[in-house]
């Protein structure tokens, strides 16, 4: 495998999680937001 498949496949996996793991962490962020009211 030569390195500039390597790296094309790196950057596109690294925009990949980010495409997923931006929206799940504010998810969680906002569900522990909503969660707290409860226990106020």
């Amino acid at each position: 495998m030569d390195k500039e498949h390597q790296e094309t496949t790196t950057l596109q996996l690294v925009l990949a999680w980010g495409f997923v793991g931006i929206p799940l962490v504010f998810g969680v962020v906002q569900t522990l937001i909503n969660s707290m009211k409860l226990f106020q």
